[in-house]
């Protein structure tokens, strides 16, 4: 079997995985993405530049196939516009990157759905993207979707976009009193990709077989975070595609025994986009602190993240979902410069103390208070810094904590947003 890693976030999302994945690609053949659409936000800086990709995989920098897998709503625009973008930067596409067929398409009628749906919703909004992700998965599991491969027979396409749009225009102007859309201007725009998506489109599943045969290493991009995810996040308050792990195989076609390790990202503290839960979310000067010095705004919308300390009970939880073998932590020189720190490690519900995630509903989530322990901080800075006996003591007793709480391994630690601050303990390629 193929050295093949899942890397999946742990937390509420945003916890960093396009650098890690830049940084693994370099030992891989392939980089997958295999869920989500264009709402994820990855941001990648090389050498001071910022790149921020949204459906292709964070890999393409380096010499490596990337592949958009079945399990990935595609919004053509976007996909055009980020390959402008790094046909500009002298990042070569042609021949690296791959597309499913199956991949169901997004079009401007499921955005206009999501946006009049959050409207509707008013104060109990989601706080989605506004992308028309969630329309999109609907249609795919009521069986309306229009995949990729749809577009290269354009009487067909134009038969099946005019039947989903007259289902769309009815919701939007019966049910959400919105603008209906020009059917034809939507069918005329996205014919117009078809030749120049051709190219890119193949059998993934086979694709990744073949490589998975070689004996070659493939590395599988999550996006958004575990507890984001349909089944097992906190719902309502979650996306619309499953985040864990498993959904590597359901979202490429690949079997479950063709992975080996799963990687799960978490931050050094905790942010989550959007309404819903979050215990251990914190409004005073500390949480100030993480999201100035962390710069947390949502590389997909600008919103400012909310932020708190690291939620190990939450992380306990991820462990369970996504079968987590190792961990890498991010963004630990955010924390340079508090007096203390901490983490939550059990929450207490009307007196009453979980130790794991409870099996309870949203609403009764948000009035759990966390149990914290506290460590002491550190003055000097992390940033930058590449060997791990080179961090403050006080930092290294952090990550030896986090390590023991979570019963499991940090092989990699990221000091900072440029792809080299990296301190790497274990090499999960060998």
């Amino acid at each position: 079997m193929a050295n093949s890693i899942i890397v999946i976030g742990a937390q509420w999302g945003d916890e960093g995985k396009g650098k890690i994945i830049d940084l693994l690609t370099r030992q891989s053949t392939a980089v997958v993405r295999f869920q989500g659409g264009h709402n994820a936000g990855h941001t990648l800086v090389i050498e001071g530049d910022e790149t921020i990709l949204h459906l292709i995989p964070s890999g393409i920098f380096n010499d490596v196939d990337c592949v958009i897998a079945n399990g990935v709503v595609l919004h053509l625009p976007t996909l055009f516009d980020e390959i402008t973008l790094l046909q500009k930067k002298g990042v070569s596409i042609d021949h690296k990157l791959h597309i499913s067929t199956l991949c169901p398409l997004i079009f401007p009628s499921h955005i206009a759905l999501d946006n009049a749906k959050e409207k509707t919703l008013g104060s109990k909004a989601i706080g989605t993207t506004g992308r028309g992700i969630g329309p999109a998965y609907e249609d795919k599991v009521a069986r309306r979707a229009i995949h990729l491969s749809d577009m290269f027979d354009a009487e067909r396409f134009l038969e099946q976009l005019n039947r989903l749009m007259e289902f769309h225009n009815f919701l939007l102007v019966n049910y959400y009193n919105a603008k209906p859309l020009d059917v034809l201007a939507v069918g005329d725009e996205w014919l117009s990709y078809a030749d120049k998506v051709k190219p890119y489109v193949k059998d993934t599943a086979l694709f990744l077989d073949s490589i998975n045969n070689s004996n070659a290493s493939i590395l599988f991009e999550g996006a958004q975070g575990t507890m984001l995810d349909i089944d097992h996040g906190t719902y309502p308050y979650v996306t619309s595609s499953n985040t864990v792990a498993g959904a590597a195989s359901t979202g490429t076609g690949l079997g479950p025994r063709d992975f080996k390790h799963v990687l799960g990202i978490i931050k050094a503290y905790t942010t989550r986009v959007g309404s819903g839960p979050f215990p251990t979310e914190t409004q005073d000067e500390s949480g100030e602190h993480l999201g100035r010095v962390g710069v947390e705004f949502g590389a997909t919308t600008g919103r400012p993240r909310r932020c708190g300390w690291l939620d190990a009970v939450a992380v306990k939880k991820s462990i369970i979902n996504n079968s987590i073998s190792h961990f890498c932590l991010t963004k630990l020189d955010v924390l340079d410069g508090l007096e203390k720190i901490s983490i939550a490690v059990e929450y207490d519900y009307n007196g009453k103390i979980f130790t794991s995630f409870p099996s309870i509903s949203s609403d009764e989530l948000k009035r759990c208070k966390p149990i914290y322990r506290e460590f002491k901080g550190w003055e000097q800075p992390t940033s930058g810094i590449r060997n791990f006996r080179d961090l403050p003591i006080e930092a290294q007793d952090y990550i030896h904590a986090i390590e023991s709480i979570l019963s499991k391994k940090i092989v990699l630690i990221s000091t900072g947003p440029d792809r080299k601050d990296n301190i790497i303990l274990e090499d999960l390629f060998t």
